[in-house]
């Protein structure tokens, strides 16, 4: 599973770029999605390299994002309550272990808004114009994807 961010607005960007974010439902700033490792996904992504932040998500990162910006339908909170009445999991924990595993998806869960809204990071961004490898924060970060996340709660 992949986690994208967006990083940069919407200013000067081509068509073609733009239409992609749509296409990966990132539309604003600090938008977070998470995706299927395939070669689809995979291709939109590398196109828009140069705006999002993208990485492999683990169940400890994916999980912590669920609990503090997982919403349903209707900005509601989603809680371990929903999740254990509505899917087969316990709680978000045991979900988010299921996703990252490759068992079963997001869409298992009923009403789940699949973006998530995330804060600016705290203590600000280390560069919106730079790549990971040049200091900066776009591109691929691998499993430092967490940390960004995390800084993003």
């Amino acid at each position: 599973m992949y986690a994208a961010i967006r990083i940069r607005g919407s200013v000067n960007t081509r068509s073609e770029i733009e239409d992609t974010l749509r296409m990966l439902r990132l539309n604003r700033v600090n938008h977070c999605v998470v995706v299927d490792e395939n070669p689809h996904y995979k291709g939109m992504i590398q196109k828009v390299t140069s705006y999002i932040a993208w990485g492999e998500i683990t169940s400890e990162s994916l999980s912590l994002i669920l609990k503090n910006r997982g919403e349903l339908v209707g900005r509601v909170k989603l809680t371990d309550d929903y999740v254990a009445e509505n899917t087969a999991y316990a709680s978000i924990d045991e979900l988010s272990e299921a996703v990252c595993s490759g068992r079963t998806n997001l869409k298992s869960v009923p009403k789940l808004r699949y973006v998530f809204r995330l804060h600016p990071p705290r203590k600000g961004h280390r560069g919106i114009k730079k790549t990971y490898a040049e200091g900066g924060v776009l591109g691929y970060h691998g499993r430092e994807i967490a940390s960004l996340l995390k800084k993003m709660r």
